[in-house]
């Protein structure tokens, strides 16, 4: 589009669940983009549909003519809400002038709206605030009102009610975007710049880059290069996104659209890349691009051996709908050849399991989830330690460093005593708490990054009864006392089972996670002893009994000496067997370590 005053890119940033894709089904339908089959149409994925979340972000182009008669071009970014993707709303963030922030009006501001906001608000873009759901009988608009207000210091006026589900207040939302949306701002004649926001995979025409021109413009046909690659391509197809690709000639400055250039190799292309025209080519990158960050470390390792280049390729391409996701090889003794890979949290990594189970038909065992930690040795040098088999030897370790988050937790007066002893438990720091409405109060907390990955908050959701939110971001790095568990079975530390954990909770967890053990590895024809040791001390010990035949069955009556002689010889033969069996762990059993409260 030739007109870039006529052109309006948004987002729409919210807590999970607070309607915001069933408000972008409204939007499409009010524009006639598509016809509506089923709720959340940008949810496409089966995942997103039975969990009810939206897990990737989705760009999509509507023609909507205005009171004034002027037809405009909105181009809507939709972004997850749940913590753990808030690298997919940063990204959306990027490649926007504009956001609609949704707050349910039964639920009110919650700690994820305030979060987007803030990164809203950090790249200067519009807000539009929204309360939502405002047909239902338990709304409270006047309530939520008065919050919003006082979060981001707008009128009561600037904030527009409506109901995504029966359409009511939809025209306004529309009408909003257009007059209170800045258009995008570049020069068409200038060097080309486009920002890469996403990618996709397609088996048979490559990678397909998505991407906001910034400045210039994109032509069919034309060479393009990655500017922090350097690789140069052909643009042999570049188009605008509805339901479909619809491919065009040029792709012009403010326009949201794709790139197909036959690119294969996944790791060719990096989100928060620059394209430029090899024609025009531009002197520096975008900036202002946040770097992904991983927060949750685990192992995964394919249950075959066989599959390991399998699951390399699957990664790959894995990566390429999921920027976030990191990995790098790693081998285990107990597990083989596999990839310790970076997730953004615990959900990131069950979403990732998931979709390589369904996605690219990979059985895989994850193992227990660490966090990356600062291990500083006597001469001073520092390494970042993310799996406990890297952890150097204890004499030579001056102190070790691990990350602390800043949780703000909203919830309900009466859950303030269960949830301040939950945070306290897990190491955790009050800073303030402030009061956001009558009944609503939000915590802040610094707390250890390591005490949260495992079942921080399904704690935190069936305390508050569900009624408790939760966001958090990194605060810093601080000294603490950490020792690395490790369990042995007979006498054989399982590397895939070893963690790293706080002195003061050292002998509890160890205990714990052996009594699971006992219960979960079947009994052999000999005992096995299950131990928990810190360096050369075993703290804990379980023994699984071994599975006895009666040999003695055959005597009837006689000598005692006879049965004896075939209890001894019994004996002998298991004592051998001790010697060279081996124990088998089930999968379960790497699983057990998370859910040890259960």
């Amino acid at each position: 589009m030739d007109n870039i005053s006529r052109i309006r890119n948004f987002c729409i940033i919210a807590h999970i669940d607070h309607g915001k894709s069933t408000l972008a089904d409204r939007l499409l339908e009010k524009t006639h983009t598509i016809k509506i089959t089923e709720g959340q149409m940008l949810d496409d994925m089966d995942l997103e549909r039975e969990r009810g979340i939206t897990i990737k972000s989705h760009a999509i182009q509507m023609e909507y003519t205005a009171q004034d008669h002027n037809s405009y071009i909105l181009n809507l970014i939709d972004t997850p809400g749940h913590v753990d993707f808030s690298y997919e709303v940063s990204r959306s963030i990027a490649a926007c002038e504009g956001a609609l922030l949704v707050v349910d009006a039964t639920q009110g501001v919650q700690a994820q709206t305030i979060s987007n906001l803030y990164m809203a608000v950090d790249h200067n873009l519009d807000i539009i605030p929204v309360i939502n759901k405002i047909d239902m009988p338990n709304a409270m608009p006047d309530e939520v009102e008065d919050e919003i207000v006082d979060l981001i210091g707008c009128d009561h006026k600037d904030i527009l009610r409506a109901s995504a589900k029966t359409g009511e207040g939809v025209d306004a939302i529309l009408e909003a975007i257009v007059q209170r949306i800045s258009h995008p701002v570049g020069e068409r004649h200038s060097a080309t710049q486009a920002l890469i926001f996403d990618s996709l995979y397609n088996p048979f025409r490559g990678i397909i880059i998505l991407c906001k021109v910034d400045n210039g413009f994109i032509k069919k046909g034309e060479k393009v290069e990655l500017f922090n690659t350097g690789m140069q391509y052909v643009a042999e197809e570049v188009g605008v996104l509805k339901m479909d690709l619809v491919p065009r000639d040029v792709l012009s400055t403010g326009e949201v659209g794709y790139i197909i250039t036959g690119i294969k190799d996944p790791t060719e292309v990096k989100v928060g890349d620059t394209v430029t025209s090899t024609a025009r080519p531009c002197e520096k990158a975008i900036e202002g691009f946040q770097e992904v960050k991983p927060m949750v470390f685990a192992g995964v390792y394919p249950i075959d051996p066989n599959d390991y280049e399998n699951l390399r390729t699957s990664l790959e391409k894995l990566q390429l709908n999921d920027a976030s996701l990191t990995f790098a090889p790693e081998s285990s003794i107990a597990l083989g050849f596999g990839f310790r890979c970076g997730f953004l949290g615990l959900l990131h990594m069950e979403i990732v399991q998931e979709r390589l189970d369904r996605e690219f038909n990979m059985d895989v065992i994850t193992t227990v989830p660490n966090v990356s930690y600062k291990v500083f040795d006597k001469q001073g040098n520092m390494t970042e330690v993310h799996n406990p088999a890297g952890l150097p030897d204890p004499t030579l370790i001056e102190h070790v460093e691990e990350p602390f988050i800043r949780a703000s937790i909203i919830t309900s007066t009466k859950f303030i005593g269960p949830i301040m002893k939950l945070c306290l438990d897990k190491r955790g720091e009050l800073i303030n708490q402030e009061y956001v409405s009558g009944d609503r109060v939000e915590l802040h907390f610094l707390m250890p990054l390591g005490e949260i990955v495992i079942d921080f908050y399904d704690k935190l959701k069936s305390i508050s009864k569900g009624y408790a939110s939760f966001d958090y971001h990194l605060d810093s790095y601080r000294p603490s006392k950490l020792v690395k568990l490790d369990i042995l079975l007979n006498g054989e530390p399982v590397d895939a089972l070893s963690t790293l954990t706080h002195e003061s909770n050292s002998v509890t967890f160890g205990r714990k996670i052996c009594e699971r053990l006992k219960d979960l590895i079947p009994r052999q024809q000999f005992d096995i002893a299950i131990q928990a040791a810190i360096g050369g001390k075993i703290i804990a010990r379980e023994t699984v009994k071994q599975v006895r035949k009666d040999v003695t069955a055959k005597c009837y009556g006689g000598d005692v000496s006879r049965k004896r002689k075939l209890l001894e010889k019994q004996k002998r033969g298991k004592k051998r067997m001790k010697q060279i069996g081996n124990v088998k762990v089930p999968q379960k059993a790497f699983l057990a370590v998370l859910k040890l409260d259960d």
